[in-house]
C-alpha cells in the first residue's frame, strides 16, 4: 500500500476541483477511504494509518494468549479505600501539593476556622433549583466549603484537592516555600471572610492575631519610642539555640543600634546610639511559631536547610518565658547611667507584657500541631502534619492518616534522615519533644474552665449540616454519592 502521505494527495484531489456548494458524500467517503475493504485478520504487522478498517495489531495479542491469574490478585480492593470507622479522612497528593494538603489539615482540624467556612455565603440571594444542579465554587471560601465537607462526610480513605489547588493558581508539579504559602493563604481567607456576617468577619484576626512593638530607648537620654506592628506568626530563628524557649528569648532580645545605625532620638534633637527590643502587647489565642529552617545561604545564592535539633514543650508558658525576657533587659539597662525617670516608665511597660499579655490573662500554651518537612534541602522533601485532637494525635501524611498510640506525640522515623544523626539529638527532659525537621508550630492557649495540669479540654462540635448551604450539601452530596458507590 502506498505511503499515508501519498495517500492523502490522491484521496484528497477532488477537493480542488469541486465546489464547496457541490459536495457530495460520495466525496466525503473517498476523503476518509470509506470505501476500501477491511484488512484480513492477521496479515498486518501494525495497525494500517491508512484503512480505518484495519483491526489488525490493536492489543489483542494479549487478550487471545494465556492469561496469568496472578495478575488478578494486582486489582485494589475497594474496601481498602474505604474510610475506617472513627478516623479522618486525608487528601490525595497531586504531585508536590503535600505542602498544602498539611496546612488544610491543620485548619480543617481548628473547629471555629471550620465554623466560619461552613459559615461562608458566596451568594446572598437564594439559588434556584436549575442554578443548585449546575452549581460549583467559585471563590476561596466556596472551595474550602466544599472540601472540608467532603473530608467530614466522604466514606472514602482520602479527598481529591483538585479544584482547590486549581483554583489558587498552583503548579500542582512544584513544591512552593511552605512558610511563604501559610502567609499568603492566611491573607487571602482573612479578605474573603472580611465580607461576611459579622460572626465570621474577623476570625482570623480574633484567632491568629497579635500585637508587638519595637521599643526602641536612647543611651543618652533613656528615652523610649515604640512603633506597634501585628504577628499573625512568630518567625523564630533556630541557628545556634537548642530550645524553643532559647529562640523566643533571641526573638525579644535586644539589638544595639549605632554606627551607622543610630537612632534618631527626638529627646535629644540628634542621632545616638541605641537599643531596640521587641516587646509582645497581645497575645492570639492560637500561637503560630515558625521555626526559621530555611535560611538564605550567600555563597550559593540559594535557601538550605538548618538540620539542628530543637527541642519544645508540650506546654508553653509564655509568663515565664517574658519573665525572663524582662529579666534579662533589666539587667542590661542597670547599666545605663542616664534617663532615670524614662527607664521606670519603660521597666513599667515591661512589666505589664509579663503579667497579661493574652487578653484573658492566662499565658498557658498547650501543644496542638507539629509540621514537618523530611528531607535534605529546602527545594525537595516531604511534609506531614501531627494534629492533637481530643488528646489523642494524628499523623497526617497525604492519603494517609495515623492514629498515634497512648497521648503523647511519636514522631518516629522523622527525624532519622541520615545515619548518625540521632547521636546529635540528646537527651529530652519529661514533657518536651526534639525535632530536626520540624518547621513550624502550633499552641492553643489553655481556657480558664479548663486549667487541668495536663491542658485537657473538649474539643468544640461542629454541625456541619446546619451551617453549610443547601447548594454547597447538595453539590458535596452529588460527589460523595458517585465516590462512595465505587
Amino acid at each position: 500500500m502506498p505511503p499515508k502521505q501519498t495517500l492523502d494527495k490522491v484521496t484528497w484531489q477532488w477537493a480542488e476541483s469541486t465546489d464547496p456548494n457541490n459536495i457530495k458524500l460520495e466525496h466525503v467517503r473517498t476523503a476518509y477511504r470509506l470505501n476500501v475493504k477491511p484488512c484480513k485478520p492477521g496479515s498486518c504487522r501494525r495497525n494500517c494509518k491508512t484503512n480505518p478498517y484495519c483491526l489488525n495489531a490493536i492489543g489483542e495479542r494479549s487478550w487471545f494468549t494465556e492469561r496469568n491469574d496472578d495478575s488478578w490478585h494486582d486489582i485494589e480492593d475497594p474496601n481498602e479505600q474505604r474510610r475506617a470507622d472513627n478516623t479522618y479522612a486525608g487528601l490525595k497528593n497531586l504531585g508536590a501539593t503535600c505542602y498544602v494538603n498539611t496546612f488544610l489539615q491543620l485548619w480543617f482540624h481548628n473547629p471555629i476556622i471550620r465554623t466560619a467556612i461552613y459559615k461562608f455565603r458566596e451568594q446572598d440571594p437564594p439559588l434556584t433549583e436549575k442554578e443548585i444542579e449546575v452549581w460549583l465554587p467559585s471563590s476561596i471560601g466556596g472551595h474550602l466549603q466544599a472540601l472540608f465537607a467532603s473530608l467530614e462526610f466522604t466514606k472514602r480513605a482520602s479527598v481529591d484537592p483538585d479544584s482547590f489547588i486549581t483554583h489558587l493558581g498552583l503548579d500542582a508539579g512544584q513544591q512552593q516555600d511552605a512558610q511563604e504559602f501559610s502567609k499568603l493563604f492566611l491573607c487571602l481567607l482573612e479578605d474573603a471572610l472580611s465580607q461576611q456576617d459579622v460572626s465570621v468577619r474577623n476570625v482570623i484576626q480574633q484567632q491568629f492575631r497579635g500585637d508587638y512593638a519595637y521599643v526602641t530607648t536612647c543611651s543618652k537620654c533613656g528615652n523610649s519610642s515604640e512603633r506597634l506592628s501585628e504577628f499573625y506568626e512568630l518567625d523564630l530563628n533556630i541557628r545556634g539555640h537548642k530550645t524553643l524557649e532559647e529562640s523566643i528569648l533571641d526573638f525579644l532580645g535586644e539589638e544595639k543600634l549605632d554606627g551607622d545605625n543610630q537612632y534618631m532620638c527626638s529627646h535629644c534633637s540628634s542621632k545616638q546610639n541605641a537599643k531596640r527590643a521587641i516587646q509582645l502587647k497581645n497575645l492570639p489565642p492560637v500561637l503560630n511559631l515558625q521555626l526559621l529552617r530555611f535560611v538564605f545561604d550567600k555563597k550559593s545564592g540559594h535557601k538550605k536547610k538548618l538540620n539542628s535539633f530543637i527541642q519544645f514543650p508540650e506546654v508553653l508558658d509564655m509568663g515565664k518565658i517574658l519573665e525572663k525576657s524582662k529579666s534579662k533587659a533589666g539587667n542590661q539597662k542597670s547599666d545605663d547611667k542616664e534617663g532615670t525617670s524614662s527607664n521606670e516608665q519603660c521597666s513599667s511597660s515591661s512589666a505589664e507584657q509579663s503579667s497579661s499579655v493574652y487578653q484573658n490573662g492566662n499565658n498557658i500554651y498547650d501543644l496542638k500541631a507539629v509540621l514537618i518537612h523530611r528531607g535534605p534541602t529546602a527545594y525537595s522533601g516531604h511534609y506531614t502534619a501531627h494534629i492533637k485532637k481530643n488528646d489523642v494525635w494524628y499523623k497526617f501524611n497525604d492519603e494517609e492518616v495515623e492514629k498515634m498510640k497512648g497521648s503523647n506525640l511519636h514522631l518516629g522515623m522523622e527525624d532519622d534522615l541520615q545515619e548518625g544523626s540521632v547521636k546529635q539529638k540528646g537527651s529530652c527532659p519529661k514533657g518536651y519533644y526534639s525535632s530536626r525537621n520540624a518547621y513550624m508550630l502550633v499552641y492553643e492557649v489553655r481556657t480558664n474552665d479548663s486549667n487541668e495540669p495536663n491542658g485537657k479540654q473538649k474539643e468544640l462540635s461542629v454541625n456541619a449540616s446546619e451551617l453549610l448551604p443547601y447548594h454547597v450539601m447538595e453539590y458535596v452530596t452529588g460527589i460523595m454519592r458517585v465516590l462512595n458507590s465505587g
